[in-house]
């Protein structure tokens, strides 16, 4: 079809009119000949745009945010509430870690600020791996948790002929830079893992595990205890052995076998203390808690000095760096077992009310994800961490305040240590993938 102009309208070949959208082509041809407008830094006086560069940078930035803040961004499905308790925790045990060295350095002429700037390296690196750890899927959390499991037997093996021996136990592994790797703090999680992996393996229809999947967990978690035993460090084996017993009793057991596994351990305690299987210093320990008066000077001194320094802070304390048994170094390790005596005496009883307050806000958001957990291997994952933070945190200020015996446990994310600070934060990250995978999926 050709057109022709008409006599005020616009026709075909056929001569029909257009009607009202002929003045919808004229519009169209009077800008034909104009150059068009380009969205570049020519234009941004009159405000019609931010340049080409510009532009791709806003994209850029757009498909970032969508990446990280997006539905399904893993930051949208963190407990942030579980983290701002794990924050809060680490900066206020760096506090007391400070207040605990500043004073001694400083009398003896070293760097005040050692422990200070070590410290915050290690929750800066426990950081990064638990944003990693968080970042894995929960599958890949179970199938690692049979090279957790190795990995942390071969660490506890290559310590008992080359480990660095502190405090009577040979359990370090010297690094370098001044660093050390306890390996027994990561036999605690891979005894977490191992048994979700087995007790959480239900028979179809049913809510128990299998006999033989309870005995799998008790021969291989073995493995590591036994080392452990060898080192030997009391405070881990407690640790663990508790860890063993409280996921089999959650996992749904019957209780002919817990009690059968509770007298089995019993009569186990019993022929440790018959044989004389634990060291000089293990048994002074026991024999201290028991008797703390016996010996103030000599195997209860620690206990006795920790009760005096807790007592001596009264309701508001005695202030930060006030301290005088702690500026003293009357206590031994004040910034790593015996943290909590620096809280007690500085910080006095309402600051050690806030720090069992975050504690306890830790304890209560982790047991929610064991509850909330979309199966058993998720509810095992996250109750054993529970119990982990929670047992551990019992015997470290139990000791300080006497109703436990001393056994070098450190106070979670509280306490001086890189390796403790490693292990706590990878713990957080597997408590995040857990979390994680029940939001997406629910």
């Amino acid at each position: 079809m050709a057109w022709t102009r008409g006599s005020g309208s616009l026709t075909g070949n056929r001569g029909s009119p257009l009607g009202q959208g002929q003045s919808v082509y004229r519009d169209r041809a009077a800008y034909r000949g104009l150059a068009p407008v380009r969205l570049d830094g020519t234009s941004r006086r009159a405000g019609i745009g931010f340049g080409a560069g510009g532009g791709r940078r806003r994209r850029r930035l757009a498909r970032l945010l969508r990446t990280v803040f997006g539905r399904g961004s893993p930051l949208r499905h963190l407990d942030w509430i579980l983290l701002a308790s794990v924050l809060a925790l680490s900066l206020l045990g760096t506090l007391l870690v400070y207040a605990a060295t500043e004073p001694i350095l400083k009398a003896q002429g070293a760097d005040p600020h050692q422990y200070l700037t070590k410290e915050l390296l290690n929750i800066a690196i426990g950081l990064v791996v638990m944003a990693a750890v968080s970042m894995l899927d929960y599958r890949q959390i179970r199938m690692l948790s049979p090279v957790v499991m190795v990995i942390s037997c071969l660490g506890l093996l290559y310590v008992l002929p080359f480990g660095n021996v502190v405090n009577g136990a040979k359990s370090w592994i010297d690094l370098p830079a001044g660093f050390q790797i306890e390996p027994s703090e990561y036999a605690k999680l891979s005894i977490i893992l191992i048994g979700a992996v087995f007790l959480g393996q239900l028979p179809s229809g049913k809510t128990r595990p299998r006999l033989r999947a309870v005995a799998l967990t008790v021969g291989i978690s073995a493995i590591p205890l036994l080392l452990v035993i060898a080192e030997p460090d009391l405070g881990v084996t407690m640790l663990m052995v508790a860890l063993l017993a409280g996921m089999i009793a959650l996992s749904g057991v019957r209780l002919r076998w817990l009690a059968a596994m509770a007298v089995v351990a019993a009569i186990g305690v019993v022929a440790i203390i018959k044989m004389h299987l634990l060291k000089s210093y293990q048994a002074s320990r026991l024999t201290s808690f028991l008797n703390p008066n016996a010996d103030p000077r000599g195997t209860g001194y620690s206990a006795h000095q920790a009760a005096i320094a807790i007592g001596s802070g009264g309701l508001h304390g005695q202030g930060l760096f006030h301290g005088q048994l702690i500026a003293g170094s009357f206590v031994p390790e004040q910034q790593t077992d015996f943290i909590f005596t620096v809280s007690g005496e500085e910080l006095g009883f309402v600051g050690s009310l806030i720090l069992l307050g975050l504690l306890g806000i830790l304890l209560f958001r982790t047991l929610r994800i064991a509850y909330r957990a979309d199966d058993q291997f998720g509810t095992l994952v996250a109750a054993g961490i529970a119990i982990w933070f929670g047992v551990q945190s019992f015997i470290n200020i139990g000791m300080t305040i006497g109703i436990m015996p001393v056994t070098g446990l450190p106070l979670p994310f509280v306490s001086y240590g890189g390796s403790a600070m490693f292990a706590d934060m990878i713990a957080i990250g597997i408590l995040h993938t857990v979390h994680r995978h029940r939001t997406v999926f629910s």
